[in-house]
C-alpha cells in the first residue's frame, strides 16, 4: 500500500499529504489508475487525524490528481507531465554539489524553494477545468478580470493593502511596470526623481527613453523630504521613483512618520510617486507611502521578488480615475497584452490558498539564509530595516568596494558591480550581496565565507599560484 513521505514545514499537514501524493504521481511511484488506500487506514499508518486525511484526499480531487468513487475507493487520474525541480538543499545531494564557474550573487531573486510540484498540480487542476485556453489567446491589455482579483486578493493578504481590480494592470514583470509609467507619463528629457542609488532596471529604463534620473540624498531612513522638494522646484519633475521598503540595495526602510513627509512634499509639488514595493513582503511594515497619497501614487507590487521570478507577473495598481488610458496606450505599444501562463497558475495558487505557503517557505528561507549572512560576516552587513532581507548591503569606500568586488572575482564568488546602483555621485558605496542566488545555503555559506576571508584575511583565496 501506498505510504507517502512527508516533508516537514510550516503547511498545513493536509497540503503537505497533497504535495506527497503530486511528487509520487510525478515520478511514477503512483501509476495511473493505482488505488490509494482508504483514508482511515492511511491516517491510522501515519498517525494523524482521518480529517486531515480527507481534506487531503478532497483537495487532490479538485486538483485533479484523484478521481473518487462511492463504494469503490479513490484512484490516480493520470500521470502529470514530468518537469525537472530546480534542485535546493532540501532536495537532496544535488544541491550540495559545487557548480563550475564563480559563485554567482549578482541577481537579486528569491531564495530557491521546491515549486514545481505546485505547478504541476495547478497545472493538472486548470487543465481539469478547461481553463488553460487563454494561454494561447491574446488577451486584454489590462489583464484577464479573474486574475487582476486573484491580484487584489494577494496584494490584500500579503501587503495589507486593498484594491478595486479595475484599478489594477497586470504588467510582464516589475521591469515591466518601471517602463510603462517612465514611457507614459514622461518624455524624453524629462527628469525623473529617485534615491541617490536605486534598482539597476530603473537606471536602464531611464537611459533607454532618454529621460534623466535625478538621484537625491538619503539618511538611515532612506529618501530626505526636503532634498525632494528642492528637486522637484529645480527641475520641474512631476514624477518620483522610490523604493521605500528595504530599499535596494541599501536596505534601508522609511519609517511611518518618513513616508508621511514624502507623501505631503508630493502633494505640495504636484508629483506623482511610483512606490516599487517589491520587497515588502520581507517587512510588512510600516504602512506604504500609497496609504498617504493614493491620489497620487502608482503602486507596484510584484512577484518576482518573493514568490516565482519565471512568471514575470506584476500589477500596478493606479490612482482611481487617473493616468489609465495613458498607460494602457503604453501597453499596446509596448506589448500588446500580457502572457496569461504564469498568470493563470498564480490565480490557482491564489484560489487554493497555496500561494500563501508558497510565500510563506520562501520566507522562512530568506530568514535563514539572512541569519547565516550575519553568522559568518557580523558587522560587515548592515542592518536592513527589517528583521530579512533578500540582499545584503555591505558599506565601504568606493575604491575598496572595486579592490574587493575584484579580489572576490579571483578567488571565485561574482557580486554586482559597485556602481550599479549609483545615480549621482553623492551615493552610499558599498557591495550588495544577493542571498538567494546560490542554489542552496551550502553554496551561500561557502561564498560567505571566502567574502569574510578576502576583506578581513590575508587574501590567500584570490592568490593561489602566484609565485
Amino acid at each position: 500500500m501506498w505510504q507517502p513521505e512527508l516533508q516537514s514545514g510550516p503547511m498545513p499537514l493536509y497540503e503537505r499529504l497533497v504535495l506527497a501524493m503530486a511528487h509520487d504521481i510525478q515520478t511514477g511511484r503512483l501509476a495511473p489508475g493505482s488505488k490509494l488506500p482508504p483514508q482511515r487506514d492511511l491516517a491510522f499508518r501515519l498517525g494523524v487525524s482521518v480529517g486531515s486525511v480527507t481534506r487531503a484526499y478532497a483537495e487532490a480531487e479538485r486538483r485533479g490528481l484523484l478521481s473518487a468513487h462511492v463504494g469503490r475507493g479513490s484512484f490516480v487520474r493520470g500521470a502529470l507531465p514530468a518537469v525537472p525541480d530546480v534542485p535546493t538543499i532540501e532536495r537532496g545531494s544535488v544541491a550540495g554539489q559545487r557548480r563550475n564557474g564563480p559563485i554567482d550573487l549578482r541577481c537579486n531573486t528569491p531564495p530557491p524553494v521546491p515549486l514545481m510540484v505546485d505547478l504541476n498540480a495547478a497545472l493538472a487542476a486548470l487543465m481539469t477545468r478547461g481553463a488553460l485556453d487563454p494561454a494561447v489567446h491574446y488577451v486584454q491589455g489590462a489583464g484577464l478580470a479573474h486574475v487582476r482579483e486573484a491580484g487584489t486578493q494577494w496584494i490584500a493578504r500579503h501587503y495589507g493593502l486593498d484594491f478595486d481590480a479595475g484599478n489594477l494592470i497586470q504588467c510582464n514583470g516589475g521591469q515591466h511596470a518601471i517602463a510603462l509609467v517612465f514611457s507614459s507619463l514622461c518624455a524624453p528629457g524629462d527628469t525623473v526623481l529617485c534615491e541617490s542609488s536605486t534598482f539597476y532596471g530603473a537606471r536602464m529604463a531611464a537611459d533607454h527613453l532618454g529621460l534623466k534620473l535625478r538621484g537625491l540624498p538619503m539618511d538611515d531612513e532612506g529618501l530626505l523630504p526636503a532634498a525632494v522638494a528642492r528637486a522637484a522646484a529645480e527641475t520641474g519633475s512631476r514624477l518620483l521613483f522610490t523604493l521605500p521598503t528595504l530599499h535596494n540595495p541599501t536596505t534601508r526602510t522609511m519609517s511611518e512618520q518618513r513616508r508621511q513627509e514624502i507623501a505631503a512634499v508630493a502633494r505640495a509639488r504636484d508629483l506623482l510617486i511610483l512606490e516599487d514595493d517589491a520587497y515588502y513582503a520581507y517587512s510588512q511594515r510600516p504602512r506604504q507611502i500609497v496609504s498617504y497619497a493614493p491620489e497620487r501614487t502608482l503602486y507596484l507590487a510584484s512577484l518576482s521578488k518573493g514568490i516565482c521570478p519565471g512568471f514575470r507577473l506584476a500589477f500596478l495598481a493606479l490612482p482611481p480615475d487617473l493616468l489609465r488610458e495613458r498607460l494602457m496606450r503604453g501597453i499596446r505599444a509596448l506589448g500588446y497584452c500580457p502572457p496569461a501562463l504564469g498568470a493563470l497558475v498564480f490565480s490557482q495558487w491564489v484560489e487554493e490558498g497555496r500561494i500563501d505557503a508558497i510565500a510563506q517557505a520562501v520566507q522562512a528561507e530568506a530568514t535563514a539564509r539572512w541569519n547565516q549572512s550575519r553568522s559568518v560576516l557580523g558587522d560587515l552587513v548592515a542592518r536592513p530595516g527589517a528583521s530579512q532581507s533578500p540582499h545584503a548591503w555591505m558599506p565601504m569606500s568606493a575604491l575598496d568596494a572595486e579592490r574587493v568586488t575584484a579580489r572576490l572575482l579571483r578567488a571565485g564568488v561574482e557580486i554586482t558591480p559597485p556602481d550599479a546602483s549609483a545615480v549621482c555621485s553623492q551615493a552610499d558605496t558599498g557591495l550588495r550581496l544577493c542571498l538567494g542566488a546560490p542554489e542552496s545555503r551550502e553554496e551561500l555559506d561557502r561564498a560567505l565565507a571566502i567574502i569574510r576571508e578576502v576583506i578581513t584575511g590575508h587574501g590567500s583565496l584570490d592568490r593561489d599560484g602566484i609565485i
